[in-house]
């Protein structure tokens, strides 16, 4: 079976999460067009977040920052966005890749290109996403803890054409995970933002029957730190 016919682009809101308490993921951003939500994602230095490349198919307008709930947008920072870098060979999610380099409270990334995770590791993933197949996005930032799954049972699971430079996190074996609205956010792994929200199987957020799939961050550390360091797309 061809991966492009699974795919559901705009990874997703987070299913079966909570509501996140206030204040307590303050890096989390929106990214948003004409003034409504498409993606999330999270600031990693003074000027610039990272998100998913397949959230620019439209020009990103603005980020909404240091809000929980959307509804309160108007009284949070908003940034516009100078100009946004997608990884160069970025094509759709099917062919991996899909990060993203925003130009407008931190969290940490990998310091090596080695995330070091273990199989069953539990970590978090956050978004104003649907809470399930057919539901709408929510107000409140809701978060969700995840198991990290391995890498060759991902495979497994995927079937053929599955993209490198990933992490699967969720969305088998539980109903746990992320559902459309969500892409772009982290995958966030004791305090370090580990991965991106890439995508999920179709849309059926309610009952994920394959693993969540992220962008491993750890892969494309040069690339980043490029970007932060000049402020110029590479």
């Amino acid at each position: 079976q061809d991966i492009s016919s699974l795919l559901h682009f705009h990874g997703s809101d987070i299913v079966n999460g909570e509501i996140a308490p206030d204040n307590s993921m303050q890096y989390m951003v929106s990214v948003q067009q004409w003034g409504h939500h498409v993606c999330g994602g999270f600031l990693v230095s003074e000027d610039f977040v990272i998100t998913a490349a397949h959230c620019a198919k439209d020009e990103p307008v603005r980020v909404v920052l240091g809000t929980h709930k959307l509804s309160k947008m108007n009284m949070s920072p908003c940034r516009n966005i100078e100009y946004f870098c997608k990884y160069p060979t970025y094509k759709n999610v099917e062919f991996g890749d899909d990060i993203m380099l925003l130009k407008v409270k931190t969290i940490s990334l990998p310091t090596s290109s080695n995330a070091n995770l273990k199989d069953g590791q539990i970590c978090s993933v956050a978004g104003w996403g649907l809470t399930g197949t057919s539901l709408s996005t929510v107000d409140n930032l809701r978060v969700v803890n995840v198991s990290i799954l391995n890498p060759q049972l991902c495979r497994e699971k995927w079937w053929n054409g599955f993209p490198s430079n990933v992490i699967c996190a969720g969305g088998y074996n539980t109903d746990k995970g992320f559902c459309q609205g969500d892409s772009g956010g982290p995958l966030v792994c004791d305090g370090v933002a580990v991965g991106v929200v890439s995508f999920n199987r179709n849309s059926t957020c309610t009952y994920p029957d394959v693993p969540n799939v992220y962008t491993d961050i750890s892969k494309y550390l040069e690339w980043i730190n490029n970007i932060v360091k000049t402020k110029k797309c590479v």
